[in-house]
């Protein structure tokens, strides 16, 4: 039984979709964790599962309507919103992040969610076309910034016959993630309690056309690791990733992204922020991408115009009252490696550096070791190979030193 949720009030409010069976298996596994239960079934979501399966699963009773006179005779929605130690969205439909962004309280769930004072964890699942669209991106953005959790949707096949993202995440990740929201809340002061970080982290993808971009071998593990490290200091962490294949680390709120200009957006959305790790390898060029599919031509290969990408790193850095009180970049090079992430340093004006070899025979790129030299105002610091996740530790703990 996990003792972090050993009495711990969830309230769970189910979103209509077919993902809406997994909450089934969510409250079975919070229950065996020890946590109580209370649901709320929106319209939606009594379409896919019943006030019935949700009440033999919770043993009590299960809130659906706003305006129930037995219910509202006590203000339900105010006793329901502020009872619970956190606030679990899950499935979060489009409609939902929709009136949640807007502030609309049209509903139980709706209001609940404006109503409440408890942290909020969401775990979206939809369309793969509905997720990507702009609205929700935007959407996104905008309730990671105000401090909602965010439990990112997976890849796969969807039951509307189309793949990509926007699958439920299953029911231990997101278990997961409560565990790690609940510990971050309530168990106790951490170095960096009451700060805001934001990450960045993966690779960014720049399309040439539908089925080609460009991109770099970044796997996204030391910046993900940092993310992980920074929330288990306190910190309420944004992690910004581009394509990656590895899951988030649960108790934060990740926005995912494709593009340098999406990441930029998606950083400058989620200010302000008192620390910026921009460990992302964003590509620094992109082109005007092709509708089409490039085809072979007798005439040569095509001709691909770069375009320098915007530069997250120095956007972040610029002096203002939005910019992060500490900014952190990273620069990977193949050779002279410390001058030139010192020159990096001084050109974005960034407070450190985080320099690594990336060069022949290096396995960083991808790998799970990493050694790093931290440029600073106050000179450079070596540090030797470690795992990823150690650096992570390290760095995360230098960085709580800072705010100390």
């Amino acid at each position: 039984m996990s003792a972090s949720l050993e009495g711990r009030r969830i309230l769970l409010i189910v979103g209509g979709g077919i993902a809406a069976y997994k909450a089934l298996e969510l409250i079975r596994l919070l229950r065996k964790s020890g946590a109580s239960v209370t649901s709320v079934l929106t319209e939606g979501g009594a379409q896919f599962v019943t006030p019935l399966s949700l009440q033999a699963l919770t043993e009590t009773k299960v809130y659906t309507d706003l305006f129930s006179l037995t219910d509202e005779s006590e203000m339900g929605h105010i006793r329901l919103s502020r009872a619970a130690d956190l606030v679990v969205v899950a499935p979060a439909t489009a409609d939902i992040m929709a009136k949640m962004a807007a502030g609309l309280s049209g509903d139980l769930a709706a209001t609940l969610l404006l109503a409440t004072d408890k942290p909020v964890m969401i775990a979206p699942a939809m369309n793969v076309r509905m997720w990507r669209h702009p609205a929700t991106m935007a959407n996104i953005a905008t309730l990671a910034a105000r401090g909602v959790l965010v439990v990112p949707p997976g890849e796969g096949e969807m039951a509307c016959g189309e793949y990509g993202p926007g699958r439920l995440a299953e029911p231990p990740a997101i278990l997961a993630a409560i565990g790690a929201a609940i510990e971050a809340a309530l168990g106790g002061e951490g170095a960096l309690s009451g700060r805001h970080a934001l990450v960045t982290s993966g690779p960014t993808h720049e399309p040439i056309d539908p089925v080609r971009y460009i991109a770099n071998r970044s796997s996204g593990r030391q910046g993900h690791a940092i993310a992980g490290a920074l929330a288990r200091l306190g910190a309420r962490v944004t992690l910004v990733s581009g394509p990656v294949s590895i899951p988030d680390p649960p108790g934060l709120s990740a926005i995912h992204v494709e593009t340098a200009a999406e990441m930029l957006a998606a950083c400058e959305a989620a200010l302000p922020a008192d620390i910026a790790v921009c460990a992302a390898a964003v590509a620094d060029w992109r082109v005007e991408p092709s509708p089409r599919k490039l085809k072979k031509s007798p005439d040569g290969p095509p001709d691909l115009r770069l375009t320098e990408n915007p530069d997250i790193l120095a956007t972040l850095s610029k002096p203002g009252p939005r910019r992060p009180r500490l900014v952190v970049g990273f620069a990977a090079e193949t050779d002279t490696v410390a001058e030139f992430a010192a020159a990096k340093r001084r050109r974005k004006g960034c407070d450190w550096i985080i320099a690594n070899h990336v060069g022949a025979g290096s396995a960083v790129m991808g790998g799970a070791e990493n050694e790093i030299t931290i440029i600073s105002g106050d000179g450079a610091e070596s540090w030797p190979m470690l795992p990823k996740s150690e650096v992570a530790a390290r760095l995360a703990a230098r960085i709580a030193a800072v705010f100390s």
